[in-house]
């Protein structure tokens, strides 16, 4: 009687390994890091004015205070890779917060080119009427299509 486990004279010991469900798992894997790549868009879709302009060099590492209004006029803060949308009342108590534990962190404002310069310039004045001396715009090159 020879069976697989039998040591005869014939036959020896495999000494391969099969890689096929070691391939498997890694096509899986790629095919749900391809479906829920798309999905982890963070931020606030905001469509940019395009103006050719120097990049401002930051002066420290720490991520700045992005606030941000939408299309719709919605703002948005953010400060790292999490943003929430708050009120015009809300920016001016969520702004001091960060600030009283940070006074150096940098104020930026990304405004949708389709909202009306009013509503970028009522934001910019909450920002300083909160205690913000210096506040930066955010824009983006122009394409070349």
């Amino acid at each position: 009687m020879q069976g697989p486990f039998k040591r005869g004279g014939q036959q020896k010991p495999m000494g391969e390994i099969n890689v096929v469900p070691f391939i498997d798992v890694m096509l899986v894997l790629l095919v749900i890091f391809m479906i829920t790549a798309p999905m982890l868009n963070q931020g606030v879709d905001v469509e940019l004015p395009q103006v050719n302009s120097e990049p401002i060099e930051s002066q420290d590492d720490s991520d700045p205070i992005i606030i941000s209004i939408d299309r719709e006029g919605a703002y948005h803060i953010s400060l790292g890779d999490e943003a929430t949308q708050v009120s015009l009342d809300e920016i001016t108590s969520r702004v001091n917060a960060i600030l009283g534990q940070r006074p150096d962190t940098p104020v930026m404002v990304r405004g949708d080119q389709s909202v009306a310069y009013g509503e970028v310039v009522v934001l910019m004045s909450t920002l300083q009427r909160s205690g913000v001396a210096n506040v930066g715009l955010i824009s983006e090159p122009p394409r070349n299509e």
